[in-house]
């Protein structure tokens, strides 16, 4: 296989899985099927960071495990993936992204009465579909918040994953890190519009939900892309040339991976 099909076939596996993970445990493993087995906004936020950490471990030293395009389009101005290979880095998130959708739906579907539209489907959303505005809370979060959700959440994600380029970065903890911080954001950012900063992870859903979350889905493809360009201009502007490893075509597990 070509290097650009490894990186095709290992970001549509890597993206694959976090979308079975992470909003697969959001549709299936919270109230909708199994009140008494709820995991709640804790277990569906470990599940995001979990499904990263595995697929950083599984495939991070074929193709840096980005499984966001927000992430591609960030290493990419940080001088850390080459700009002929962002198209197979996002054709294979994409294709992941909707593999693992459609895996979701065809499970969920098959339980008599279940309606992806009437549910949401684990889709982004603001105003009236912010996930605060059908717990009983103050109100749903506006456009506005969930902009600003997604830029600077993206950007910080943006910012620690570079990091894990560093020469003084402890050798194979790029997986922990990243899924931490993915843990992190999601805590803070569910009942705000249900945390997308991946614009692949956000189509998985979108297209099966097919009402309101399509309409919505352009801020959560437009502005975590804003805000990964924003992480990758601010993490080449503060860190010493002395501290991060020279440009490549991944940011690998650790800086002896191959």
């Amino acid at each position: 296989m070509s290097e650009r099909g490894r990186l095709f076939v290992a970001e549509l596996i890597g993206t694959l899985i976090l979308v079975v993970g992470g909003p697969g445990t959001a549709v299936i493993a919270t109230s909708t099927f199994d009140p008494a087995g709820n995991v709640g906004r804790l277990g569906v936020a470990l599940a995001f960071g979990l499904s990263l950490l595995c697929a950083a471990y599984a495939i991070g030293s074929i193709s840096g495990c980005h499984i966001n395009p927000a992430v591609t389009v960030g290493l990419w101005i940080a001088g850390k993936t080459k700009a002929g290979e962002i198209p197979w880095y996002f054709g294979g998130q994409i294709v992941g992204g909707l593999v693992g959708g459609l895996t979701i739906f065809l499970i969920a579907n098959s339980v008599s009465g279940f309606s992806a539209k009437a549910t949401g489907f684990a889709s982004n959303g603001f105003g009236s579909h912010s996930p605060s505005a059908s717990q009983g809370g103050l109100g749903g979060f506006g456009i506005g918040a969930a902009i600003a959700t997604e830029i600077v959440f993206t950007a910080l994600f943006l910012f620690v994953i570079a990091s894990t380029s560093r020469r003084s970065m402890p050798v194979g903890f790029t997986g922990l890190t990243v899924g931490l911080m993915l843990t992190l954001i999601h805590l803070i950012t569910i009942p705000i519009d249900n945390t997308s900063v991946n614009p692949a992870r956000s189509l998985s859903t979108a297209v099966f939900q097919g009402s309101w979350a399509l309409s919505q889905l352009w801020v959560f493809i437009v502005f975590p892309l804003v805000g990964g360009l924003i992480g990758g201009l601010v993490w080449k502007a503060v860190v010493p040339p002395r501290d991060d490893v020279a440009p490549v075509t991944r940011t690998p597990i650790s800086p002896e991976a191959d």
